[in-house]
């Protein structure tokens, strides 16, 4: 696992083992990028269900101005740590061990982009999805890899579904916040 592009291109990135651990492919990876790259530049991102972190370091390798990682598990926070030491991002990075739901409950701040991949088959998603929406700047983007055949609502909140892209047995579904549209 590496960094693709940008200021930190070519490190690689270390990853917890197991069968609980699904590291992003450079291919989604790729594409899950090319989704929001006019949109990163200054951006401030959240990887949220972090892992390894390296979907908000690749956001700030190609120019976003701050991330936050939240991930639950202390082992992967000292992975995610451990990755920012290794890119050097830790003066544009946060790293929180904490249940994602909590952070959400309690952060004021504001994202341009939200990275979301929680383990599948387990309703995450549908749950902390209305929370997203309620800390994302006006034409964000919300970024969720989840497995196949999980079919998200059009819309939650402010958030909209734009599209649904498939690769083997992931699929990553775009959403996009609009102030102007209604809530349901």
């Amino acid at each position: 696992m590496r960094v693709i592009t940008g200021t930190a291109r070519g490190r690689k990135l270390v990853a917890l083992e197991g069968n609980d651990v699904r590291p992003t492919t450079d291919k989604v990876k790729e594409s899950i990028f090319s989704m929001v790259q006019f949109q990163i530049p200054g951006a401030v991102v959240l990887d949220l269900f972090s892992g390894s972190g390296q979907l908000g370091i690749e956001a700030l390798s190609r120019g976003a101005s701050k991330a936050y990682f939240v991930d639950k598990s202390k082992a992967s926070v000292n992975v995610i740590t451990q990755n920012i030491e290794t890119t050097g991002f830790v003066d544009k990075s946060k790293v929180v061990y904490m249940d994602s739901a909590d952070f959400l409950s309690g952060t004021r701040e504001k994202f341009d982009i939200v990275f979301l991949d929680p383990p599948y088959n387990q309703g995450i998603l549908e749950k902390i999805l209305p929370l997203v929406s309620e800390h994302m700047k006006d034409g964000g983007k919300v970024i969720c890899e989840h497995e196949q055949r999980l079919v998200l609502p059009e819309k939650v909140g402010l958030l909209h579904l734009k599209k649904v892209y498939k690769y083997g047995k992931i699929e990553v579904s775009q959403f996009v916040y609009d102030e102007n549209c209604d809530e349901d």
